[in-house]
């Protein structure tokens, strides 16, 4: 059975800055913080005691990959926009 998985969300500068809660003068070190703190609450496993409801489960679990995905993709984009910053 094949898993099919969604396309993420173009990320933006702007919109990776508000997904992490941060302004354009922020350290690595907050980045990764901040990093963590999203992947914890956004965990997909995290959902697996909160219903009994297979539907209910499935459509946070769904969501909580969803968010990682994109917690992933402007992770990125903010790492490459700090070290092209840095080298400036």
């Amino acid at each position: 059975m094949a898993s099919f998985k969604q396309p993420v969300k173009p990320v933006t500068l702007e919109t990776a800055l508000q997904l992490f809660g941060l302004t354009d003068s922020f350290t690595r070190e907050q980045l990764d913080e901040r990093r963590r703190a999203l992947l914890a609450t956004w965990t997909p496993q995290r959902f697996a005691n909160l219903t009994n409801n297979p539907r209910k489960y499935m459509q946070s679990y769904k969501k909580g990959e969803a968010m990682t995905r994109e917690i992933g993709t402007a992770y990125d984009l903010l790492v490459a926009w700090l070290t092209t910053r840095a080298m400036d």
